[in-house]
């Protein structure tokens, strides 16, 4: 979800009608030639997914279209990638390295109990992306996890969830990981 043209065109259809209704409005100042800061791009290596690579892209088009201060994009030959991801029998979990930066396992464990691969794609990324566990959790919030349970398939962040990876990365700043170093989140 890109909200900026929306906010700019709900800006000038407000000055228009205000102006309609018979009060005073300047039009909204124009942004041509200013371009709204970039997200900051991360690269994700799915080569080592398996079976989960379907999951994995779709995980990571969720939180593109979810929020604007990043953007996951898989990675290219001759690039490091900022995350791994990488299928094991194991449960589910991400082990961050730095905001933005870490290894995420998709563990078959978790699939073969019944819980939805896009759902853990979507949960294991939003480790990297910051945001820790929230259990027990309803099944609207994405970092509720298994918590939820296997009947919930939902693999959206809630608005708080995307508020907070919006706050991490705003200003395309690097900060540590709330995660110290080499210590894993297992879900």
């Amino acid at each position: 979800m890109h909200s900026r043209p929306l906010v700019r065109g709900v800006t000038a259809a407000l000055a228009v009608t205000f102006s309609l209704l018979g009060g005073q409005a300047s039009a909204a100042p124009s942004t041509a030639g200013h371009s709204a800061l970039a997200p900051r791009v991360l690269t994700y290596d799915a080569a080592a997914s398996a079976e989960f690579k379907a999951a994995v892209d779709r995980g990571a088009a969720i939180w593109n279209e979810s929020v604007d201060g990043v953007e996951l994009r898989p990675v290219t030959a001759g690039q490091r990638a900022n995350i791994r991801i990488l299928a094991d029998d194991g449960w589910p979990r991400a082990l961050p390295t730095t905001l933005g930066n870490g290894t995420v396992y998709i563990g078959r464990q978790a699939v073969d109990q019944g819980y939805d691969t896009i759902r853990i794609s979507a949960h294991e990324l939003g480790h990297i992306l910051g945001l820790p566990d929230r259990k027990p959790g309803p099944c609207s919030s994405l970092m509720s996890g298994s918590s939820a349970g296997t009947a919930c398939t939902n693999p959206y962040p809630n608005a708080a969830e995307k508020t907070e990876v919006e706050d991490n990365f705003g200003g395309a700043l690097v900060r540590s990981a709330a995660v110290p170093p080499g210590m894993a989140i297992v879900d």
